[in-house]
């Protein structure tokens, strides 16, 4: 399924595989990875190939989100500082991998990001919880967050998986609700595409 959000595509595959956010020549989070054909079709319909994007950026390290990094050779990759050992290492405990029957390879990540970076005209906005190395994205520009795992638009990330961490989760939420944006766009499920500050005062009471 794809979705248009402005210059945003959307690409939903399978409920294993995360939201896939392409702008342009960047990509947000991969999926598992099983779908090839599926992902494939769709950028095809698209106009693009898997060589077009450039770069790579991973909420965090769950397989799920990191599964279908290696589809895009062409691409530089970029996480959080605290998550990127699982794609250096090609970590199967702390990406999960074995929950989804995936196996992953090492691979360089190219930036190890932190608080306060800029990418791709993206805002990381640090929010550990789900994971030691969790992040959002803001475009402060067209007020629009990604939010990864860590707040859906019905929920919040869970915290009983490998780094799962309920009290940075709950500060993370807390962070994000003192910050103005319109839109959420989560790492699964349905988008909040207005007023999306009335979903996360919504968040707030379910993690205090």
């Amino acid at each position: 399924m794809i979705k248009r959000i402005g210059n945003i595509i959307l690409i939903q595959i399978s409920d294993a595989d995360s939201n896939i956010y392409l702008l342009d020549d960047t990509i947000i989070d991969t999926g598992t990875g099983f779908n090839f054909t599926k992902l494939y079709t769709i950028f095809k319909s698209l106009g693009k190939s898997f060589s077009d994007i450039k770069q790579i950026i991973n909420t965090h390290g769950h397989f799920d989100h990191i599964g279908g990094n290696g589809y895009f050779l062409n691409a530089k990759i970029a996480i959080h500082e605290k998550d990127a050992h699982i794609i250096e290492n090609a970590d199967e405990k702390d990406s999960y991998a074995d929950y989804f029957d995936g196996h992953l390879k090492p691979r360089k990540v190219d930036q190890k990001l932190k608080e306060g970076d800029i990418i791709k005209g993206l805002k990381v906005i640090y929010t550990p919880g789900h994971t030691p190395g969790s992040i959002c994205l803001l475009n402060e520009k067209n007020s629009i967050m990604f939010s990864g795992d860590t707040v859906f638009s019905d929920g919040v990330g869970v915290t009983d998986m490998p780094g799962g961490d309920e009290v940075a989760l709950a500060k993370s939420i807390e962070k994000l609700s003192g910050l103005k944006f319109d839109k959420l766009l989560p790492g699964h499920g349905e988008p909040v595409l207005e007023n999306a500050n009335n979903v996360m005062a919504e968040m707030i009471t379910q993690t205090s």
